[in-house]
C-alpha cells in the first residue's frame, strides 16, 4: 500500500471510531447534540415511567382491574380506585366486628355456634346463627358501603337491586322495591323465581341494566371458611351454576366478592 493511501485509511478509521455510537444506560444515542441527547433521555424516562405503570396495574387487585378504563378516567385521583377497594373492605371488616359484639363479645363465633338454629322464618324454615348474623352484617355493611360509593364512585350505582332476567332472551328488567314487597307479603315468591339481587351494582353511566362492577358482600361464619358465591339448587332456572356467573350474564360487569377475612374475590 502506498504511504498516501496508507494514510487516508487511518484518517477513514479514525473518523469512524470518533464518529461511533456512545452507550448510556437509556441506549444508543449516537455522536448527537446536547438537545437531542436530552431528548433521548426524556422519551426514555417516559418510556420507563409507562412500563412501571403497566407492571403496577398488572398486579393491581381485582377490583381496581375490573373498573373500566372509562370509569376510571372520571374518578378524581389516581390513587381513588384503591381507596374505594380499601374503604369498602373497610366496611366488611366493621360490619362483621359489630356483628360479632352483639351476640359474642367482640370473638368470632365458632362452628358449632354458626350452625346452631335460632329461629325459623315465615315458611317455618330453620334460621341458623349463620344466616341470622349474615343478615345483619349486610345491613351494616350496605350502609357504610353508600356512603363510601357516594363519595368516590363517580357514576350512578344500586344497592339490592332486584332484576329479574330472561337468559334465553338475554333481556334484564329492574323490579322496584314496592313490586318486590307486594309479592313477598301476598306470598307470591314464585313470581320471584330467578329473580337475582346483588348488594351492589356499580353502573358506568346511566344505563342501570348495565353493570360496570357487580359486588356482593360474604361473611363466611365460621370466619376461617372461604367467601363463596351461593350456587343454585335444583329448583332454579340456574340450577349447576353460581350466583356470580348469573350477575355477569345478566348485567355484563365482572362479579367480585368482598369478605372481612379475605378482601376482594374473584368468583
Amino acid at each position: 500500500m502506498r504511504p498516501a493511501t496508507s494514510l487516508w485509511v487511518a484518517c477513514v478509521l479514525l473518523t469512524a471510531c470518533a464518529g461511533g455510537s456512545r452507550h448510556s444506560r437509556h441506549g444508543e444515542l449516537g455522536f448527537v447534540d446536547t438537545e437531542t441527547a436530552a431528548k433521548a433521555r426524556h422519551a426514555a424516562y417516559v418510556a420507563e415511567q409507562a412500563s412501571a405503570r403497566a407492571a403496577t396495574q398488572a398486579i393491581a387487585s381485582p377490583l381496581v382491574r375490573a373498573i373500566p378504563p372509562a370509569v376510571l378516567a372520571l374518578m378524581q385521583q389516581d390513587h381513588d380506585a384503591d381507596e374505594l377497594e380499601k374503604q369498602l373492605v373497610a366496611c366488611a371488616v366493621q360490619a362483621e366486628q359489630l356483628g360479632n359484639a352483639r351476640y359474642f363479645e367482640n370473638r368470632p363465633p365458632t362452628r358449632q355456634e354458626c350452625a346452631e338454629v335460632v329461629e325459623q322464618d315465615r315458611c317455618g324454615k330453620p334460621v341458623t346463627r349463620a344466616m341470622q348474623l349474615g343478615r345483619q352484617k349486610h345491613v351494616l355493611a350496605l350502609q357504610c358501603a353508600e356512603e363510601v360509593l357516594k363519595e368516590l364512585w363517580p357514576a350512578p350505582f344500586s344497592i339490592e337491586q332486584r332484576y329479574r332476567f330472561y337468559p334465553n332472551a338475554r333481556v334484564v328488567e329492574t323490579i322496584s322495591p314496592r313490586e318486590e314487597a307486594r309479592l313477598i307479603a301476598d306470598g307470591c315468591t314464585e313470581e320471584l323465581r330467578g329473580t337475582i339481587k346483588p348488594d351492589l351494582v356499580l353502573h358506568g353511566d346511566r344505563n342501570l341494566l348495565q353493570s360496570a362492577l357487580t359486588l356482593d358482600f360474604k361473611f363466611p361464619c365460621p370466619d376461617s371458611n372461604l367467601p363463596q358465591w351461593a350456587p343454585y339448587g335444583p329448583s332454579s332456572p340456574y340450577f349447576g351454576r353460581h350466583q356470580g356467573n348469573i350477575y355477569e350474564a345478566a348485567l355484563g360487569g365482572p362479579a367480585l366478592l368482598i369478605s372481612p377475612g379475605f378482601g376482594v374475590r374473584t368468583p
